[in-house]
């Protein structure tokens, strides 16, 4: 296709929008441009939202959009808009909320109609090209919708109205709040445990996701507690999902979600978001049980985030890698035939690769049954038992078997990489890496993780105009886009982790500065709690309908997000201003906050952070000791716990946060020159201790205290 056949998204900087800059569809991006269209010609609007990474996005696009057919019913009826998801996370909540509210269903690809002010009156997600199992082809639908538009337009906008009115209401919280109470937590907890399959870990049935902010709940609240219970659901759910199908067994890394509900078949994209989080739960398991399998899990993320989602050379990380290499294949780059395997093996290691994996003749893919996951069937005492080998041949047998299918894996054409860097997505990767490097102490991964976030400071934020939304697009496009909530509070938290993990007072003066403009551009003084987008920036469509988002969807709510940064200022500075706000903030939902379970999660944790006093460990000290008292601190810490390296030449007020400034430069210790660890709780410090021992005994004195208390 020549350049002047080509639509008007080949001027456009998302990887997704740019891969339909070939179809005969004249799309036109989200903005007032395609709306005044609409408005002038008085067509009704045909949105898609969808992204890269979505298999079925690119299925509809081949279908449908490719259809010269189907483009000309849309050309000529039409005013077409297309939005990647990652990119317009504000545009794609509200007409999700649209289209559940019209079909009952939501996800990707979503496929809106619009009137031409863009108020939705019909939608669905996928729509197949011919009738199909109960489903409307996409030409008729096309054709009713059009046709309903010029002659039941009276019709179609009261529909327009109801729909509107659905939006408006699902996150305005009127009437809804209440006092706060740390009961939400048990309730949040309770949701959980009720969800928990006892069979397969996870939550709920098929198609099952990872939840990863009610697994990092559930940690936190066993570390605390002792509950067994809970221990049984966070260590079943993830042993049974690192060794299922949804984790790639060869490079490590998650696959975005289990089709099954054995975690064997995934959906194979991988998003950097999925990762980042379950980062924090396997590093934070492996803190909580000291069990050697959850840090091995969490090498393994990194090695794969390293491999494949992150800039080496300038820092920062990318968005996702896709799950196919075209649609006539269905994650055939991740999975394997038997032929395949044993072509890249030696006899003794396709025998053992064989039994471990479940490779067989017959594998699990529906589009090609010779085709198999990898995923752990037999464990090696089985495979030692029935091969007749010892344990330890098996265990050197699988892992050369590993990396040569793995080499050989390299050698098939690869799934795409978007490389666009999102500053919220990369925020929670930042704080993903430095929680991992130190509880395992991996200082490449901490020094990469502070390279990102200096890039995103550097790129991303200014003090005037405040944060973007994108640090870098894949195809090295430039647009603006304004941040959002979520990228202001994660950006505010990786700062403040990149505080503790440096003890670098810029990132905590940073981290104040973001979280001061987050409060200034989306908090509602009127009401409390945070808006997703900063009112009266952009109202196209039913932008202008204000949102506050408590609910997980998958990434962290940014309201919950807020929350934890605000306290966790109000530890390092004691301004009442900050907790005042989070405490309002989390009495907008109060009132229904426990009807959201697991999805409010991050609510859970941000309530954590609430009713636990925010409590800093601080180590003293240049030599071998100060290491071992770290060592001890990182290992015992929990959400609400943070630990902070400082140099005796550190330890002074104008390199400290205001509240350590006034606490820890008191200490008679300082003056002594021996290595020491202070806890500090509630802007008031106890007596120094000296030894890896006496900080354990104090820190468990400590928790059992606060269980009694609890109790």
């Amino acid at each position: 296709m020549t350049t002047a056949t080509l639509n008007s998204l080949s001027n456009a900087a998302s990887s997704y929008l740019r891969s339909a800059m070939h179809q005969p569809i004249r799309w036109h991006e989200w903005g007032e441009e395609a709306f005044a269209t609409a408005k002038r010609e008085n067509k009704p609007i045909l949105l898609d939202i969808g992204a890269v990474w979505c298999h079925w996005c690119h299925v509809m696009d081949r279908e449908s959009y490719e259809n010269p057919e189907i483009a000309q019913i849309v050309n000529e009826r039409f005013i077409a808009i297309k939005v990647d998801r990652d990119e317009r996370p504000d545009v794609d909540s509200r007409y999700q909320v649209a289209v559940q509210a019209i079909s009952g269903q939501g996800g990707w690809p979503l496929t809106a109609f619009l009137t031409p002010e863009g108020k939705p009156f019909f939608g669905g997600t996928y729509f197949p090209p011919e009738d199909y199992y109960g489903r409307p082809s996409f030409r008729r639908v096309l054709v009713s919708i059009s046709d309903a538009y010029r002659e039941k337009n009276a019709d179609v906008m009261e529909q327009s109205k109801l729909v509107e009115s659905a939006i408006s209401h699902s996150e305005s919280f009127a009437g809804k709040n209440g006092d706060f109470s740390p009961a939400i937590i048990q309730e949040i907890i309770a949701a959980g445990t009720k969800m928990f399959d006892e069979t397969h870990g996870g939550f709920g049935n098929a198609p099952k996701f990872p939840h990863p902010s009610i697994l990092d709940l559930m940690i936190d609240q066993f570390a605390r507690s002792g509950d067994d219970k809970l221990r049984h659901v966070f260590t079943t759910t993830l042993e049974k999902m690192a060794r299922g199908g949804v984790y790639d067994q060869l490079a490590g890394g998650f696959h975005r979600y289990s089709v099954d509900e054995r975690w064997v078949v995934p959906h194979f994209e991988k998003m950097a978001y999925d990762n980042s989080e379950l980062l924090k739960n396997y590093a934070h398991a492996y803190q909580a049980t000291g069990d050697k399998f959850f840090a091995e899990v969490a090498r393994d993320i990194v090695r794969w985030m390293d491999e494949w989602l992150s800039d080496r050379e300038r820092g920062g990380f990318y968005a996702s890698q896709d799950a196919d290499i075209s649609l006539d294949d269905d994650g055939d780059y991740f999975t394997w035939t038997k032929a395949e395997a044993e072509a890249a093996l030696s006899e003794d290691e396709a025998r053992v690769a064989g039994l471990h994996y479940d490779i067989n003749e017959v594998g699990e893919m529906h589009h090609n049954p010779a085709k198999n996951v990898l995923y752990q069937r037999a464990p090696l005492a089985q495979i030692s038992t029935r091969l007749k080998i010892s344990e330890e041949q098996v265990n050197e047998l699988l892992r050369s078997a590993r990396q040569k299918m793995y080499a050989a894996r390299l050698q098939r054409p690869t799934p795409y990489i978007d490389k666009t860097i999102y500053v919220n997505w990369n925020a929670l990767s930042v704080s993903a890496y430095l929680r991992a490097a130190s509880v395992l102490g991996l200082d490449d991964a901490r020094k990469f993780a502070l390279r990102s976030l200096d890039r995103i400071l550097a790129e991303a934020w200014n003090s005037e105009s405040g944060l973007k939304h994108v640090v870098a697009y894949s195809d090295a496009k430039t647009r603006e886009t304004a941040g959002f909530l979520e990228d202001y509070a994660a950006t505010a938290i990786a700062c403040l982790d990149a505080y503790e993990a440096s003890a670098d007072l810029s990132y905590f003066r940073i981290a104040k500065e973001i979280a001061d403009q987050m409060i200034r551009r989306f908090y509602d003084s009127t009401s409390g709690g945070f808006f997703d987008s900063e009112p009266g920036v952009a109202a196209e469509g039913v932008l202008g309908t204000p949102r506050k988002p408590f609910q997980d969807s998958p990434t962290p709510a940014g309201n919950s997000l807020a929350v934890i940064a605000l306290l966790r200022l109000h530890g390092y500075t004691e301004d009442p201003g900050y907790r005042n706000k989070a405490e309002q903030t989390l009495e907008l939902p109060a009132g229904v906050a426990g009807q959201y379970g697991i999805f409010a999660a991050t609510y859970g944790i941000a309530a954590v952070h609430f009713s636990t006093p925010h409590t800093q460990i601080v180590v003293i000290g240049d030599d071998d000791a100060a290491d071992s008292l770290y060592r001890e601190a990182i290992s015992s810490a929990g959400l609400t716990t943070v630990c902070l390296k400082l140099k005796f030449s550190q330890a002074v007020a104008q390199n400290l946060p205001p509240s350590l400034a006034a606490t820890v430069t008191q200490l008679p210790a300082l003056g002594q020159g021996k290595s020491f660890v202070v806890v500090c709780s509630e802007f008031s410090c106890k007596p120094p201790v000296h030894t890896a021992e006496q900080l354990k005994e104090l820190l468990v004195k400590e928790l059992l205290a606060a269980r009694n208390s609890a109790a």
